[in-house]
């Protein structure tokens, strides 16, 4: 059964396994301790933590592991917050971090502090310029990914981090889906990443901190890793993502290469073959595995339950997959179509052929959803209606994405050019979603309204 959803968790490499198997026997005593067991696991915890460092390029006492890649990210922000207090209480980070990001600018907020989202464009990045711009003289850390989770997109760190050390402000960069990959390149003085996200095993996390980036670790005092990461090491863990990382790495650049192509053969024949899907992220400046795409009048959840009885591993930043309602906070940042989404990211070693027969499902399990839910086959295309513009209202209060755009799509051509159809949705992902569907078809997206129990997304034809 093909897996795609390397992004959320890669298959563990063998190196990983064989390191794991080997630790176990050797590296279970405490590394903190004198004697024979305890050198010996300290001199393993060591090798892990220089090939950790080199990988990420910096200096081994400026690396711990931690319980997690969350975790990394916790500890790196309240550590940094807490260092630079003196400064200042104010936060700067994109818009489309991280979820442990967000949550950590969310507690710096309720325990009074401040913080400033960056806009991203319609590709996901964020514009240099903008981000120095949010820069303040309070500015304590600014929080920077280096490419994105959901679709793909690179960031230019390096420029943002230049601006970040003009301005004296230590950048923090979540390089959770792109270590693997290669370094992180630019002048960041903080850096996370989780050891699942490159072949290593679950519960592994790296935070390095720079020397000279004032740092006070928070929460109850610890001896281990440096006070920064409280517990017993998980040395065997941690000795499998060490040598996982440096492997991968030694494939990186052949690999990379390979499954860009798969990637581009994605991108491309998905747009000529399914019929009103958007391909999401940045074509060329993204990661190599990675790719996202939305469809519209499809609902997702059944999407990907209709690919996983298929046999394929899929996943999605759609609404319609989760019981929140609420689209991916990165694809809402982006202003593209959240309905029908599908994230696709290829683990290392992915056979051609099974893209393949991705490519060969896919088209047909989109057009049986779509039929499903009573989805317009192909535009509406009828003449304007005589007489002065009339206007109709859609009732869509209650009913979950896709279906507010697809009763939208139904009646948009029962209306003269010119005149508007309101649509009544209580559903978050209205509010992303209709103004995506305007400017996929031409049709020009007034803006919304308070309406009773929702809101009224007006929509005027233009053709």
């Amino acid at each position: 059964m093909p897996y795609f959803d390397a992004a959320s968790a890669a298959p563990l490499h063998p190196v990983a396994r064989q390191a794991l198997l080997a630790a176990l026997d050797e590296g279970w005593a405490d590394p903190a301790r004198l004697y024979r067991e305890g050198r010996r696991a300290r001199l393993l915890l060591d090798a892990a933590r220089e090939a950790a460092a080199e990988a990420v390029g910096c200096r081994p006492d400026e690396l711990v592991f931690t319980s997690s890649g969350t975790t990394a990210v916790h500890a790196g922000i309240a550590g940094a917050l807490s260092g630079r207090r003196r400064v200042g209480r104010h936060l700067a980070l994109s818009a489309v971090e991280h979820s442990s990001v967000l949550h950590s600018a969310a507690a710096h907020e309720a325990a009074g502090g401040s913080f400033t989202e960056v806009p991203v464009d319609r590709t996901g990045a964020v514009d240099p310029a903008a981000y120095g711009g949010v820069l303040r003289a309070d500015t304590a850390l600014a929080c920077l990914q280096s490419a994105n989770h959901e679709v793909g997109t690179e960031q230019p760190v390096a420029e943002v981090a230049a601006l970040c050390a003009e301005a004296g402000v230590p950048l923090l960069v979540d390089a959770a889906q792109s270590l693997g990959w290669g370094p992180v390149p630019g002048r960041w003085s903080l850096l996370t990443a989780s050891a699942h996200k490159w072949g290593g095993p679950a519960g592994v996390g790296l935070l390095a901190v720079r020397k000279g980036v004032r740092f006070a670790p928070q929460g109850p005092a610890g001896e281990r890793e440096s006070g920064r990461a409280a517990g017993f090491e998980n040395l065997p863990a941690i000795v499998a993502a060490a040598a996982s990382l440096r492997a991968v790495r030694s494939e990186a650049a052949a690999e990379s290469a390979r499954l860009r192509a798969l990637v581009d053969r994605i991108r491309s024949v998905v747009a000529e073959r399914v019929p009103d899907v958007e391909v999401v992220g940045d074509p060329e400046r993204r990661l190599p595995h990675l790719v996202t795409f939305s469809c519209l009048y499809v609902d997702g959840e059944t999407l990907l339950h209709e690919l996983d009885r298929r046999e394929f591993s899929v996943s999605s930043g759609s609404s319609c997959t989760s019981s929140t309602l609420i689209p991916s906070h990165v694809l809402k940042a982006m202003g593209v179509l959240s309905e029908g989404n599908v994230r696709v990211s290829l683990p290392t070693g992915t056979a051609g052929a099974d893209v393949d027969r991705f490519l060969a499902v896919l088209p047909g399990v989109v057009a049986e959803v779509r039929e499903r839910l009573g989805a317009p086959v192909a535009p509406r295309s009828t003449p304007p209606s005589p007489g002065p513009a009339a206007s109709l209202v859609v009732d869509a209060l209650g009913r979950r994405c896709p279906i507010p755009v697809i009763e939208l799509a139904k009646v948009i051509g029962e209306v003269a050019v010119g005149a508007t159809v309101t649509v009544l949705a209580d559903d978050e992902a209205a509010r992303l979603d209709i103004p995506a569907w305007c400017e996929m078809r031409g049709q020009e997206y007034v803006g919304e309204e308070p309406a009773d129990l929702g809101s009224a997304y007006v929509v005027r034809r233009l053709g």
